[in-house]
C-alpha cells in the first residue's frame, strides 16, 4: 500500500497558538504552494459555519498550483445535491482532476443552527445518505433520472459536465457515531478520523470495514494528527509544552474554557476519553492540546524527532491507514518542515517495508 500525505490550507496564519489575522488571499497562495513544493499529495480546505466558502477557496488555490490535490470540506444540505454535484465537477475540471470532497455532516446542533439547519444529528446523517446517493448518480449517470426521497425530489436530474476522475470524485467521510459509520460504509472511498490511540484506531477501522463489507465495498482510511518535531526528543517535548501554554494563554484571553468542556460530536468525545487515560499514550501520542481545547477538531499530536514520529506513523500504517492529514501549530513553518524532514522519511520506510515483505 502506498502512503499519501494531506496538509491544510487556511485563509490566514491561524492556529491554537496564532490568533486569526483576517482573510489573506496571498497566504492562501503561499501556503498552498509550500505544500506542493514540500511533496504533499493533497491539502484540506476546511468548512465551518463562520468560515470562508471552501469551494471558492479551493478554486483559487488550485489556480495557483499545478500538482497538489485538494480535499474540499463540504456540508450536505445547504445546497441541493444536483447543484453541488455540478459545482464540484466544475472544480474537478478546472483543477484537471485534483479534487476530492470531504463530507462533514456536522455533529454539533448549535453550529448547524448558525447556518439555519435545525435537523437532529441522526436526521442530518440520513440526509447525507440520500444526498450522496444523488451526487454520485449525477456524476456518473449518462441520462436524466428521477428521484423521490425523504429530503429531495428531482425530475430529470442530469449534468452534461462530468468529473475528470472516473468513476467519480473521491469521497472522504467523517463522523464517529454509529449512524455516521453506517453512511460511510455505503458511500465513502476514504473514512477520515482523528488521531486516536492505536487500540482505539484499530477498533474504529474494524467497525468501518464491517460497515463497508455489508455494502459489498472496500474502504480506505485517513488519520489526522498534529506532529510536533524537533532535533531531539527532549526539545520536541519542550516545544509541545510551550504550545500547550500558549494555547491556554490565548483561550483565557478570549474568554474560552481550558478544561471541563466537551463538544457534542462523538469524535471529540473519543479524543477526550483518550486524554483522560493520560497525556502521553502509546509511543508518543500527546493529548495535551486536546484536553485544553475540549478536542475541538484535529488536536492530538505525535511528538519527537522526525525519525521517532515517522516510526509512530508506521504503526498506524500497519493498521491499514494510508492517508495522513498532518497539520502544524505553526502552519507554514511546520508544513515546510514536514515536507523536508518527515514525509520523505515515511515514504522511504514504507517502500523498505514493501521490499522486505516481497523478500520474505
Amino acid at each position: 500500500m502506498s502512503v499519501e500525505f494531506i496538509g491544510y490550507v487556511g485563509t490566514n496564519d491561524a492556529s491554537e497558538i496564532h490568533p486569526p489575522t483576517g482573510f489573506d488571499r496571498e497566504w492562501v497562495k503561499k501556503v498552498a504552494q509550500a505544500h506542493e513544493d514540500g511533496g504533499f499529495d493533497r491539502v484540506l480546505v476546511a468548512q465551518g459555519s463562520s468560515s470562508p466558502d471552501s469551494q471558492v477557496v479551493t478554486t483559487y488555490a488550485a489556480a495557483h498550483t499545478n500538482r497538489v490535490k485538494f480535499l474540499l470540506a463540504h456540508r450536505p444540505g445547504f445546497e441541493g445535491p444536483a447543484l453541488a454535484a455540478r459545482k464540484l465537477a466544475t472544480i474537478d475540471q478546472f483543477s484537471a482532476g485534483r479534487l476530492a470532497v470531504h463530507i462533514i455532516t456536522g455533529g454539533a446542533d448549535a453550529e448547524m443552527r448558525r447556518d439555519g439547519d435545525y435537523l437532529s444529528k441522526d436526521e442530518r446523517y440520513q440526509r447525507s445518505d440520500e444526498y450522496l446517493e444523488i451526487v454520485r448518480k449525477v456524476w456518473t449517470s449518462g441520462k436524466p433520472f428521477d428521484h423521490q426521497g425523504k429530503y429531495y425530489r428531482y425530475e430529470g436530474a442530469f449534468s452534461e459536465l462530468k468529473p475528470v476522475q472516473k468513476p467519480h470524485i473521491p469521497i472522504f467521510f467523517g463522523g464517529s457515531s454509529e449512524i455516521a459509520i453506517e453512511v460511510a460504509g455505503r458511500h465513502a472511498d476514504v473514512y477520515a478520523f482523528w488521531g486516536e490511540p492505536l487500540a482505539e484506531a484499530k477498533e474504529t477501522i474494524r467497525r468501518v470495514r464491517e460497515s463497508a463489507a455489508k455494502n459489498g465495498r472496500q474502504i480506505g482510511f485517513s488519520l489526522s494528527l498534529r506532529p510536533i518535531l524537533a532535533a531531539t526528543e527532549e526539545a520536541a517535548w519542550a516545544r509541545a509544552e510551550r504550545i500547550r501554554e500558549r494555547t491556554i494563554t490565548l483561550r483565557e484571553k478570549a474568554g474560552l474554557p481550558v478544561s471541563g468542556h466537551a463538544p457534542a460530536n462523538v469524535g471529540s468525545q473519543r479524543l477526550l476519553q483518550a486524554a483522560a487515560l493520560g497525556e502521553r499514550l502509546d509511543k508518543r501520542l500527546w493529548t495535551g492540546v486536546a484536553a485544553v481545547t475540549g478536542a475541538a477538531g484535529n488536536s492530538t499530536s505525535l511528538v519527537g524527532t522526525p525519525e521517532q514520529v515517522a516510526d509512530a506513523l508506521l504503526d498506524y500504517y500497519d493498521l491499514g491507514i494510508t492517508n495522513f492529514l498532518i497539520r502544524g501549530f505553526d502552519p507554514l513553518e511546520d508544513a515546510i518542515d514536514y515536507g523536508t524532514n518527515l514525509i520523505p522519511l515515511v515514504r522511504k520506510l514504507v517502500a523498505n517495508r514493501h521490499v522486505d515483505r516481497k523478500a520474505g
